[in-house]
């Protein structure tokens, strides 16, 4: 038991103490300024040993997939192997400098190369990029590349974008920054994209001003489009292009190449699907692969063999540079590392063992909890929180943190009501999914026998239940003593 109260690293200042000692310096000394002196920026004064006490306490409160599992629907918060970290950690890798030129970055660039093609491999393009620095700056660049194909061809009115419901939620913005319309496409009984609204939208001369759809296939319910062929014709058939959002390919990699299947462009999240880090602001990665035509318009440069050697190029009619450089070269690294170790055999398994798990944890779900589209689903389902009268979703997302999980996603996607969106990935075990849906099921008991358990949670926590627009709207994001 910890009988020492906890208490905020400036309330264990004390004056005096010092937790560095640093070496004489070596150089001419400058004056600080004035309003920059120690004084006056009230710094605390605190040993070693009490600074590292006091981080590490902070870190042990955070949830970590390292320590904790995270069933975030649409987030794909699974484990990474530390292998990677370990390569990307290698010296000739770390040190590595953007500036020394092609001629001594041959090893550099032969990985972004090999990575361009095993992940056109994957997804069935002729030719993709690497610079996006994350998924959706990677779904950013296509919507640029889709406006750069149209404006090329002097097609200037078509300015709206189709958009299913059941999308993924980053697809919107990225075609407003781009300067379309986006015009809503709802979902059918099945869950997938009603034909009948996809073609009153792209009829007369109504289509002429559609530049293309963008389709998460799997989408954000969890569920695979099985009239994406269709839905690719049609949008072909009315003069526009299809995009795909690649933030759910850990379901489908190594069994569906959705570039066989009519998409013309397409991302990828590296971080969900290729194990490189997620989540704290970046880095990132993100890669978008193209048919042969649209090769030319990709954001550059792009890594390229030329003899024995690599070089980077600029596609001929590239909307441009969209990263520094070359993209944050040590994720892709991590990401080469892990398509190396697993293979064309490895990386289907484990969009099969991601399959398993989701349709696992639906069926012992299912038994508390109401599922809308009880189909087989993908990598993910989504469940809904209207499980006793007064009960919502976020009691139980509240609750779940009192057992020691992190909760699911919630609220999204916006076309199921009290939306949990669930997604174990293919890095959990068994006995995880059971412990998961063991405590789901106690929750939904105590929805009917104490309810006040669910509208008191989280209790076990340093704090309680915050609140949550007041916390966005008014951030308080340093010490205020």
């Amino acid at each position: 038991m910890n009988l020492m109260p906890e208490k905020l690293i400036h309330e264990l200042s004390a004056p005096g103490r010092i937790g560095v000692s640093l070496p004489d310096c070596d150089v001419p000394a400058t004056a600080i300024p004035p309003g920059l002196a120690r004084a006056s920026l009230k710094l605390p004064e605190a040993d070693e040993l009490t600074v590292i006490r006091h981080f590490t306490r902070l870190s042990q409160k955070n949830f970590s997939i390292d320590s904790h599992f995270y069933p975030l629907g649409s987030c794909t918060m699974k484990y990474n192997p530390k292998v990677n970290e370990q390569v990307a950690g290698l010296r000739g890798w770390r040190d590595a400098h953007p500036l020394v030129g092609d001629e001594f970055s041959q090893g550099a660039l032969e990985l972004i190369y090999k990575l361009q093609e095993s992940l056109n491999e994957i997804g069935g393009f002729a030719v993709g990029s690497l610079q996006p620095a994350a998924g959706a700056h990677g779904e950013l660049s296509g919507i640029f590349i889709i406006r750069a194909w149209h404006v090329s061809r002097g097609d200037l009115k078509r300015t709206k974008m189709l958009i299913p419901d059941s999308a993924h939620g980053t697809n919107p913005a990225s075609c407003t920054m781009a300067g379309f319309t986006t015009l809503p496409v709802p979902s059918d009984a099945e869950g997938g994209v009603d034909l009948a609204a996809l073609k009153a939208a792209l009829a007369g001369e109504a289509g002429k001003e559609i530049a293309g759809i963008m389709i998460t296939n799997p989408n954000t319910l969890g569920l695979f489009d099985r009239n994406i062929e269709e839905i690719a014709r049609l949008v072909h058939e009315a003069g526009g292009l299809v995009y795909g959002d690649g933030a759910n390919m850990n379901a489908v990699t190594g069994v569906f190449k959705p570039g066989n299947s009519g998409i013309d462009v397409m991302h990828f999240n590296l971080h969900k699907t290729f194990s490189t880090p997620h989540g704290g602001g970046g880095p990132g990665a993100g890669y978008v692969g193209v048919r042969k035509d649209l090769g030319d318009f990709l954001p550059g440069p792009i890594a390229a063999k030329k003899g024995d050697a690599y070089a980077l190029a600029m596609p001929s009619k590239s909307i441009g540079r969209v990263k520094s450089f070359y993209g944050n070269f040590g994720v892709l690294v991590r990401a080469y590392a892990y398509v190396r170790m697993l293979g064309a055999t490895g990386l289907r398994r484990l969009a099969e063992n991601a399959v398993l798990n989701a349709n696992y944890l639906k069926v012992k779900v299912e038994k508390s909890f109401k599922v809308k589209y009880p189909r087989r689903c993908m990598h993910e389902f989504v469940a809904m929180g209207d499980i006793a009268p007064g009960i919502h979703t976020l009691d139980i997302a509240k609750r779940l943190i009192d057992y020691g999980f992190h909760p699911p996603t919630i609220y999204f996607p916006l076309i199921v009501p009290e939306a949990i969106m669930i997604e174990p990935t293919e890095t959990e075990d068994k006995e995880t999914l059971d412990a998961f849906a063991e405590v789901l099921a106690k929750i939904a008991e105590e929805a009917v026998t104490n309810p006040d358990l669910l509208h008191n949670a989280p209790t076990t926590t340093p704090v309680g239940r915050l609140d949550e627009v007041a916390a966005a709207r008014n951030p308080m994001l340093c010490f205020r003593g």
